[in-house]
């Protein structure tokens, strides 16, 4: 016997009524936005329209109007739900490391889940990096590219603890800087070259990191292409 509430079934029926609106519409804006996903990689942010993001969806502009009032706010939601799951990766790829933990070891754990991240969500590139997006998804941006610095800021700090602060700040922006650059590469592919990418960007990281590492690095052996070390790439 399912248990009493006490209510009568009417005003039990009425106060279910605007959970399941609520769900409907939760499930509504989650196919509207994985439908814009699909249309800013395809286009771009600048080209799509919410006529193709609607039909990406299989609803009515009508519908999408319900949820959104032009492709901004669609933007501005979908950016701000991907930067969310960012920052949840960054603490997870860039939380502090054991001193004795090798370089290579680290370089390319970090990478890995980055480079997982954006290929399982395409668009946070295309959002974060096309021309034309929206201001306050630009601003947004830098203050998670900020973030990203000072993490690895703390991360480099575990292998160099005597470094100046100001040299830790610079070898972080320029880690960043050549990651970036290397994931457009990354993403431009697929495959077993996507893969090789990764492992060429994995190199140039550690190659960069190596002399100012010095005694603290993994130790020597193949290059990074050829070395197990570096893990799998997504």
């Amino acid at each position: 016997m399912p248990e009493k509430t006490g209510k009568p079934d009417e005003e039990q029926s009425a106060e279910s009524r605007p959970r399941r609106l609520q769900a409907r519409g939760q499930r509504r804006v989650a196919q509207l936005l994985e439908a814009a996903a699909s249309v800013f990689c395809s286009t771009g942010y600048t080209a799509a329209s919410t006529n193709a993001i609607a039909r990406e969806a299989g609803v009515s502009p009508g519908t999408l109007y319900q949820f959104f009032p032009n492709k901004e706010a669609i933007a501005i939601e979908l950016g701000d739900r991907l930067m969310h799951e960012m920052r949840e990766t960054y603490g997870e790829a860039l939380a502090p490391v054991d001193p004795a933990t090798p370089l290579k070891e680290a370089v390319g754990a970090a990478v890995d889940r980055f480079v997982d991240f954006n290929c399982q969500h395409p668009v946070f590139f295309a959002l974060m990096h096309g021309p034309d997006i929206p201001g306050r998804i630009t601003e947004e941006h830098d203050a998670l590219h900020a973030t990203l610095v000072s993490r690895v800021e703390a991360l480099l700090a575990g292998f160099l603890p005597d470094a100046p602060t100001a040299d830790l700040t610079r070898t972080a922006t320029v880690c960043v800087g050549m990651y970036k650059a290397g994931l457009e590469l990354v993403l431009a592919h697929e495959g077993a070259e996507r893969e090789a990418y990764v492992r060429e960007l994995k190199n140039i990281l550690f190659r960069y990191l190596e002399p100012l590492v010095g005694d603290r690095m993994a130790p020597s052996g193949a290059r990074g292409d050829r070395d197990p070390a570096w893990g799998n790439t997504p």
